[in-house]
């Protein structure tokens, strides 16, 4: 039985491709309907719903290809493993998208936000956001690393959920 057991690794990297595929075409979307530089609340949520329906769905097929078991513990590797890979794509994406498609996508952004935050905050200078921005900018990377623990966190999360509602043990005699 555990030389036939599927590899939850092999799963992760699976779903979290078609992941972060999805999420590019999401993205592609938004940038079609010259939406790319909109971040509201409906936005984040379909970007995490995607995700979500992806650990579900690498959760369900580990159980179908494990004979129909499952660990709680199974699915908490798996959904983890799916977050980062999408996360991985998707900053490629992004990376591609901001540097060759779209080159000035940074620079507009950062005046949309500016626009906003200062708008929001009346009292704060251009000076004061533009020394924000720029310790945005020196800790890129950072925030990146940030964001990637926050979407496994969720992932995590989801899988745990998933692997409580779908469990299913050998029974042991």
């Amino acid at each position: 039985m555990e030389e036939n057991q599927p590899k939850t690794g092999k799963l992760a990297l699976i779903f979290g491709g078609l992941s972060g595929i999805t999420g590019i075409v999401f993205s592609v979307l938004l940038y079609l309907m010259d939406m790319q530089y909109e971040q509201g609340f409906a936005i984040q949520v379909i970007q995490f719903l995607i995700l979500a329906t992806f650990v579900v769905l690498a959760i369900i097929q580990f159980k179908k290809s494990n004979s129909g078991l499952l660990k709680v513990i199974e699915a908490v590797k798996i959904a983890p493993g799916v977050a980062v890979i999408s996360f991985i794509i998707g900053i490629i994406w992004f990376l591609l998208f901001s540097n060759v498609i779209e080159p000035d996508f940074m620079a507009k952004s950062a005046e949309i936000a500016k626009v906003k935050t200062l708008a929001e905050n009346p009292k704060m200078t251009p000076e004061q956001f533009d020394q924000g921005m720029k310790i945005q900018q020196d800790f890129f990377w950072v925030l990146m690393c940030v964001f990637m623990l926050i979407s496994a966190i969720f992932a995590t999360i989801v899988g745990l959920i998933t692997g409580l509602i779908l469990k299913k043990e050998d029974a042991a005699y």
